[in-house]
């Protein structure tokens, strides 16, 4: 394992050098410089969102050996977060880091790029992905919408908790009525189910929280969670996140900008957004259980699990909604059509090949 993993990094940094040669061979038409601002849907400073685009800079400048320059612009600098998509396809910001989930109102099937309810975890997410037909039916879902944009996946996130409550939920009647900041399609089944929806963007949630405006509120990961200060104010966190098993963040670049870089720019991009991938899957896994204890011995937060009962309900929920949205869109249709033929497939190699969750 430790050769395969050595060779597959040995050929990223050939291929990285390779690209860049370019710049300093007098044999070669010289690579001009490309300057690129980014406007981040997300604070900085939250853990494994924020490093992962620092890492696409970071890497593209030095692989590059500074033929591109990368600036990212926390969130609402450059932009409202919320008009990331509509300002980067316009091209007034060059690019932007956001999580799809969030284009909801103006491309119905956009969450199911971002993360599904009882959907594929990590690995089989990015399988559907890059060796199935998850980034051609991205990238068309964009085009379809006339939106001008090269989408690329920026990070994954691990599972996610499914939510902050001031009490405990013990059955269906305790969600109804409840204000709730929840995402993507995740929302859409709290909503079937009498929550009121609100999605509201990380750094919005505690102000929210905290005024009453709202009772309950799911964001990220512990860690990220953690950051936002949630346990603060609402101690009962529930697990598993049904709704995010596996959560992913784009780069959009304006295509007039992509197309105008060089095919090794574009390379290097490519490659930095890809090592950013399997680092935030690292980051990610890795810091979430320190958190989860601290969270428990010194903040008072009580740790709960969905009841199977929960769990049930909630994935027939998912499964009638999607039914439906299948037959009012027939863009999700054909997505939801695809993923479902190949994690049938993917159950297969599942079955056998993993060891039984718990061991």
């Amino acid at each position: 394992m430790y050769l395969r993993f050595t060779a597959v990094f040995v050929l990223i940094f050939t291929l990285l050098c390779g690209c860049t040669q370019s710049i300093d061979s007098g044999n070669r038409t010289e690579i001009r410089l490309a300057k690129i601002d980014v406007a981040s849907m997300f604070p900085a400073d939250l853990p494994v969102i924020g490093p992962a685009i620092t890492r696409v800079v970071e890497t593209t400048g030095r692989a590059s050996r500074g033929s591109l320059k990368l600036t990212v612009y926390d969130n609402n600098k450059l932009v409202a977060s919320k008009e990331i998509l509509s300002a980067v396809s316009a091209g007034k910001v060059d690019a932007g880091y956001a999580a799809c989930g969030f284009w909801q109102g103006k491309i119905q099937s956009a969450p199911i790029f971002s993360s599904v309810p009882f959907g594929p975890e990590t690995g089989e997410y990015l399988a559907w992905m890059f060796e199935g037909n998850g980034m051609t039916l991205y990238q068309q879902m964009y085009d379809q919408n006339n939106f001008n944009v090269k989408v690329l996946i920026a990070a994954v996130l691990p599972p996610e908790t499914s939510g902050w409550f001031a009490k405990p939920i013990d059955g269906p009647d305790d969600l109804k009525g409840l204000r709730m900041r929840f995402y993507g399609f995740g929302g859409d089944v709290m909503s079937e189910l009498g929550v009121g929806v609100e999605l509201l963007s990380g750094s919005d949630i505690f102000p929210a929280l905290e005024k009453g405006r709202l009772d309950a509120a799911e964001f990220s990961m512990p860690v990220i969670d953690m950051r936002l200060g949630f346990h603060k104010i609402v101690k009962y966190n529930y697990f598993p996140g049904w709704h995010q098993q596996a959560t992913l963040l784009e780069l959009l670049i304006n295509k007039d900008v992509w197309n105008n870089l060089d095919e090794s720019q574009q390379t290097i991009i490519e490659l930095a957004c890809q090592d950013a991938v399997v680092r935030s899957i690292a980051e990610g896994e890795g810091t979430q259980f320190d958190t989860m204890r601290e969270q428990t011995e010194k903040h008072g937060v009580i740790r709960k699990q969905w009841s199977p009962e929960m769990l049930q309900l909630f994935r027939e929920t998912w499964d009638q909604f999607a039914a439906e949205q299948a037959k009012s869109d027939p863009f999700f249709a054909e997505v939801w059509a695809d993923l479902t033929k190949f994690r049938a497939g993917y159950d297969l190699w599942e079955n056998y090949a993993f060891l039984p969750r718990g061991n």
